[in-house]
């Protein structure tokens, strides 16, 4: 059997001097391997489904922490739950499908230099920002 390897968002919490327990390494291996972007109440299903033990105060108090370290982004996509994932290496936007839920992130270079073109243009040098569009699917 090989030798265990920590998954990348194991490795940010260690940097960042997090005592890792076995449930959150678990919670940590479920959001990183995450296609999605999952609510606790779906991230505590996945991770019970590899611990048994596993509690949902468990899995909110860990999203908390990771959120408090930087190692995970919470979202609200106006359904009314949190939504977490695993902070990229590269900045992307969202766009949200309203019927079903779906979360779709895409990157436009021309949407980030427009939103720097506007911060110059008041004043400011922009440091971050979070854009989130919500349609639906044209049947045309």
């Amino acid at each position: 059997m090989g030798a265990y390897v920590p998954n990348r968002l194991e490795e940010q919490c260690a940097q960042k001097g997090m005592r890792m327990t076995e449930q959150r390494r678990i919670i940590a291996q479920v959001l990183s391997s995450a296609e999605d972007h999952p609510d606790a109440e779906e991230l505590y299903a996945r991770a019970r489904a590899l611990d048994p033990n596993m509690s949902l105060a468990t899995v909110y108090r860990t999203v908390r922490l990771f959120e408090e370290v930087g190692v995970i982004a919470r979202h609200d996509f106006g359904d009314g739950r949190a939504r977490f994932e695993e902070l990229p290496d590269d900045h992307h936007d969202h766009l949200i499908d309203v019927k079903t839920g779906e979360v779709i992130e895409f990157v436009d270079k021309e949407i980030e230099k427009l939103q720097e073109k506007i911060a110059k243009r008041l004043g400011y040098k922009l440091v971050d920002h979070r854009l989130e569009l919500y349609g639906k699917r044209d049947k045309s």
